[in-house]
């Protein structure tokens, strides 16, 4: 049969437990020897007897090195976890600031809207009171700008009409001078034009009538018997 698991505890015999411990520091010697040279790990091994006596073993006697590193690791992992202790906290510390602030924002919102009000003392209220009337005048002071900068722009542009308008008007006028003198001429050619026909016409009728009154002038001095 295979050999039981042995609990372990103290030995109260001290000739056996000096005997155990002799041969257990042997064999931990031993093994830290072993995985020094097979793996090439620096090992450094510190037993205390129970009279406080030292026994050590170190990879190729660099115990003091081994210790220097390991006190800086040892250092260097203590303030990494400080930090990330202290940063953790701090930003837990910040979440909860940060939401008391928001709820307090979200609550006194609900207040300006006129909700939740039962719970609000005298005083609370009073002072409530005047933020809203604080807000109305900032908001009517704001409006009342806005108003006069829309009636400024509005006259402004108003002003920018009224030139462009003289300014159209005035090269109106100018367009209708220079128009003038070219319809005079038109209209004294078209005068001509009309007045030739009927100087020529006029011309006809007046020879037309000469040469009548001429023929019976003639005609009558050559016939004497008429006249009797």
């Amino acid at each position: 049969m295979g050999r039981g698991p042995v609990q372990l505890r103290r030995i109260e015999n001290k000739i056996n437990r000096q005997v155990t411990f002799s041969k257990r520091r042997n064999g931990l010697m031993k093994k830290a020897h072993e995985i020094s040279v097979l793996c090439d790990a620096d090992v450094a091994l510190i037993i205390f007897s129970t009279k406080g006596k030292l026994f050590q073993y170190s990879t190729g006697d660099r115990m003091e090195q081994i210790l220097e590193k390991f006190q800086r690791y040892s250092l260097a992992e203590k303030a990494v976890s400080e930090t990330e202790t202290v940063s953790q906290d701090s930003l837990s510390n910040n979440c909860v600031i940060i939401k008391s602030k928001i709820e307090a924002l979200q609550k006194n919102q609900r207040h300006l809207m006129g909700e939740e009000l039962d719970s609000l003392t005298m005083k609370e209220l009073q002072h409530l009171e005047q933020q809203l009337e604080a807000s109305l005048k900032q908001i009517r002071t704001r409006k009342d700008k806005v108003y006069h900068d829309c009636i400024a722009e509005l006259h402004q542009k108003e002003k920018l009409l009224e030139e462009e308008n003289s300014s159209l008007e005035k090269l109106l006028a100018k367009g209708r001078e220079k128009e003038m003198p070219t319809q005079q001429m038109l209209s004294g050619k078209q005068t001509q034009a009309q007045t030739k026909p009927l100087l020529a016409s006029t011309l006809m009728v007046t020879d037309s009538l000469t040469a009548l009154n001429i023929g019976s002038v003639n005609y009558g001095s050559h016939n004497p018997s008429t006249e009797v």
